[in-house]
């Protein structure tokens, strides 16, 4: 039997004997013919660096080959874990997984490893659960899925960036004022609100103008194309971002708010709470369901 073959149904007899959720495959390992119970298998982006090519690196400078092979073996363990962790909050946010097991099986050049994993523990998905604490969950995740499709599809083959700023919006309308007129001024809840899917259209299309989308807590949108009145010192963010991601931490600062910002130069969706960085997330590609 060869090698992949003995890594898949490994993988998927874990999978049957734990129950899990599904299996998550970064790689080509083909799970064609194999038994799973009738747990599902999603195919996700694969991580470019291997063992390999670490190790072919490291052998022209005289250091010793078997020590920083260990030493990569155990660095990419951690890479792996936390690429299958975030592959699977974006596939939780995109309500395709719920809470339970999820059996991740990676491969590189180099190496393949089985990961067991518990959505329970992801720490992307507890930090969704905690903007939920202020935020109706469905609203949450309307934002997110939206943001999703900002940094996958762009807008008219585009990319472009967004904030939104949800929650505590009397406060955010207080501390904020319009660049432009507000294209959502005087329209019915029924077209401004962020749960109809109908509506993400016209979202994406005044994502292009500058300034931040206000919505309240139940999902309806106050105001596009607005502008933050913050003191944005002492907010600590990466160094490099943009007044975007720096407004919408002092936001979330000084209200009770959670920002969402869609960076439009790297596709990376961040997640702001009481000027905290809480969540960062690099936008694979979802994954696509095989079984």
């Amino acid at each position: 039997m060869d090698r992949a073959r003995i890594i898949a149904e490994t993988a998927a007899r874990i999978s049957r004997e734990l129950d899990a959720a599904a299996i998550m495959v970064s790689g080509e390992l083909s799970f064609e013919g194999i038994e799973t119970g009738g747990i599902p298998v999603y195919y996700i982006s694969m991580r470019p660096k291997s063992i390999i090519d670490h190790l072919i690196s490291t052998g022209k400078d005289g250091k010793n080959p078997m020590k920083e092979l260990g030493d990569q073996i155990n660095r990419e363990a951690a890479g792996n874990s936390d690429h299958l962790q975030q592959a699977a909050a974006i596939e939780y946010v995109l309500g395709r997984l719920e809470n339970g097991i999820i059996v991740g099986v990676v491969e590189t050049r180099g190496s393949s490893s089985i990961i067991v994993h518990n959505l329970d523990e992801n720490p992307l998905i507890k930090a969704m659960k905690e903007c939920q604490e202020r935020i109706k969950p469905e609203v949450m995740s309307a934002i997110m899925k939206i943001s999703f499709d900002i940094v996958l599809t762009g807008r008219e083959g585009k990319k472009i960036g967004a904030a939104f700023i949800i929650g505590d919006s009397e406060e955010v309308l207080k501390r904020s004022h319009q660049l432009i007129l507000n294209p959502y001024a005087g329209h019915d809840e029924t077209y401004r609100n962020i749960l109809d899917k109908k509506n993400w259209e016209s979202i994406k299309e005044f994502s292009q103008l500058d300034g931040v989308f206000v919505v309240d807590e139940n999902g309806i949108i106050q105001a596009a194309g607005r502008y933050l009145d913050v003191d944005a010192k002492n907010v600590d963010i990466e160094k490099g971002l943009g007044g975007r991601h720096v407004s919408a931490a002092a936001i979330s600062r000084d209200t009770v708010a959670i920002a969402v910002t869609v960076s439009e130069s790297g596709g990376i969706i961040r997640v702001y709470k009481d000027a905290k960085e809480i969540i960062c997330m690099d936008c694979l590609k979802p994954a696509v369901r095989y079984i």
